[in-house]
């Protein structure tokens, strides 16, 4: 935060619990900048998670180099997916999740709260998981602690304890850990960078090489495409989450400038993706056993090839980095899930949240297959998720970015009605153009000797799931836009944009503390 928003009347103290939910910020309380949205979404992935899930194109068989080609494919197109996302939160002082009535409808936002609690569970579970591993591992080279499936889970119990009491503090608190972890997160990363220098050998040439035989050339693309898709998943995963931080940004901040934080954010990440790759193909080269395809164990192979002054440092990234990438993936979960379930509030929705996400990471950890399931997990997100932003960016262009926050905020205040009532709370349009999207890019997912859905060797084993959903997603939702006009109310004076409107009368809002009143009538013209 600046000094200035610091010395604000209106900003509570660190250890002041948050007590807005997802209403609407208060105009006076919106006292962040960009830069906080930068580090909140760095912070959460300049992370040991982060390591591991660069370390997934060496998993794949790929060389070095090709590992960095598909890293930066991911990071790259994923920055560029995800960094409109931003926009919602200033503009309407809310999370995206509740921003998205306006597309699918009152009751069609649940969609945004769904797709918030899987990828929470995923990362969070990811993070702890890394984290206690690396913990456990530092501590038991250090000092000789038992490898145990105790330890294990004394740490990954420590660690989801911290996260959830950052998290229910809230987000004053959340960006205070940011600040401190990226940039001791970030000297540790370097630091990690002169402890492997030595070791590191760009040359390293995978197993797709001209030797190798004509089945596993075959495999080349398919696991390059699934490694870019793998570290795709990790920008993509913030898409639901932007809003909950970029809604104490004052509304009238420039456009460009939250946008290009989100995305520079997430150009930043690749210095904790490049250590994972880099590492990993050290690994692949000196420990071998720790990237079998069938037990991979890179915590364990990097513990292995350190040298014995880096030991400590691991442990401190496990711990900085546990705690950042945690807190901002269950912060806006917890968040979102207390307004789906009105008996639950903020501080208990993130805990019950935590709990769920708490048994996922055990069972994925001594009941699954680890990296399949991360794999298969990641994957399954940004197919779900990447058409859900589609329909949001291309509604926010085709409303001239305007909308009507109050009637954003029905569902929240149990009340039926509004601007973006359309059919009983549904938005049939948005909500079409999502799933049809999403259960495309699922029959076409390829993820090579882990999930392969119906359609997805009809690309000769390449996975084109999401390319293909996003481009069903904007022809599908601009094309219902055209056929079946949304009411007019729903745009802004300027009228739509590649849409047409249609005049018909707004329901009136109904329920709790909802005033009386007439339809709302409008224009009786239709536009195009």
């Amino acid at each position: 935060m600046s000094s200035q928003s610091s010395q604000s009347p209106h900003a509570p103290s660190l250890t002041e619990v948050e007590t807005h939910g997802i209403e609407r910020i208060p105009d006076a309380d919106r006292t962040a900048r960009p830069l906080d949205l930068f580090r909140i979404a760095f912070g959460g992935a300049n992370t040991f998670s982060t390591c591991v899930l660069g370390a997934f194109p060496i998993l794949f068989g790929l060389s070095f180099w090709q590992g960095l080609a598909a890293t930066l494919l991911g990071v790259v197109a994923g920055a560029l997916i995800l960094c409109p996302m931003a926009v919602f939160g200033p503009v309407n002082g809310t999370n995206n999740a509740v921003s998205s009535s306006a597309h699918l409808g009152v009751h069609g936002r649940v969609v945004g709260s769904f797709l918030s609690l899987l990828t929470a569970t995923a990362f969070f579970s990811i993070s702890v998981w890394s984290s206690g591993d690396a913990l456990i591992g530092g501590a038991h080279r250090l000092f000789g602690l038992p490898r145990s499936t105790a330890s294990y889970a004394v740490a990954y119990a420590v660690f989801a304890a911290l996260v959830l009491v950052v998290c229910i503090y809230g987000f004053r608190f959340m960006l205070f850990v940011n600040k401190i972890a990226v940039t001791s997160a970030s000297v540790l990363f370097l630091l990690g960078a002169i402890a492997f220098a030595g070791d590191f050998d760009p040359g390293y040439a995978g197993v797709f090489t001209a030797s190798a035989d004509a089945a596993t050339r075959s495999m080349f693309w398919p696991s390059f495409i699934g490694a870019a898709l793998i570290v795709l998943s990790n920008p993509v995963s913030f898409g639901a989450f932007l809003g909950d931080w970029s809604r104490y940004i004052p509304a009238g901040t420039p456009r460009r400038r939250v946008v290009g934080a989100a995305f520079l954010a997430q150009i930043a990440t690749l210095l904790p993706f490049l250590f994972g790759l880099a590492t990993a193909s050290i690994i692949a080269t000196k420990a071998p056993q720790y990237v079998d395809p069938d037990a991979p164990d890179f915590v364990g192979g990097l513990l292995a090839i350190s040298p014995s002054w880096f030991f400590l440092p691991v442990c401190l990234l496990a711990l900085i980095g546990g705690m950042s990438t945690g807190t901002t993936s269950l912060y806006g979960t917890g968040l979102d899930f207390a307004s789906v379930v009105p008996w639950l509030s903020r501080v208990r929705a993130t805990v019950l949240v935590g709990v769920v996400a708490f048994a996922f990471i055990f069972i994925g950890r001594f009941a699954l297959n680890l990296v399949q399931s991360i794999s298969t997990f990641a994957t399954m997100i940004v197919t779900c998720t990447t058409p859900w932003m589609v329909v949001m960016m291309l509604g926010f262009y085709t409303r001239r970015g305007w909308y009507d926050p109050d009637a954003l905020q029905v569902f929240n205040r149990r009340q039926r009605g509004g601007r973006y009532w359309f059919t009983h709370g549904w938005n049939w349009r948005g909500m079409t153009a999502w799933w049809v999207s999403a259960l495309i890019g699922v029959l076409f997912t390829n993820i090579p000797g882990q999930f392969v859905g119906p359609l997805g060797d009809l690309a000769g084993g390449v996975d084109i799931s999401l390319p293909l959903s996003l481009v069903v997603a904007a022809v599908l939702y601009l094309a219902l836009l055209r056929l079946f006009p949304e009411p007019l109310a729903v745009y802004g004076p300027e009228g739509p944009r590649l849409a047409r409107a249609v005049d018909v009368p707004v329901p009136p809002v109904t329920g709790p503390g909802a005033p009386g009143a007439d339809p709302v009538a409008v224009p009786a013209a239709e536009a195009g």
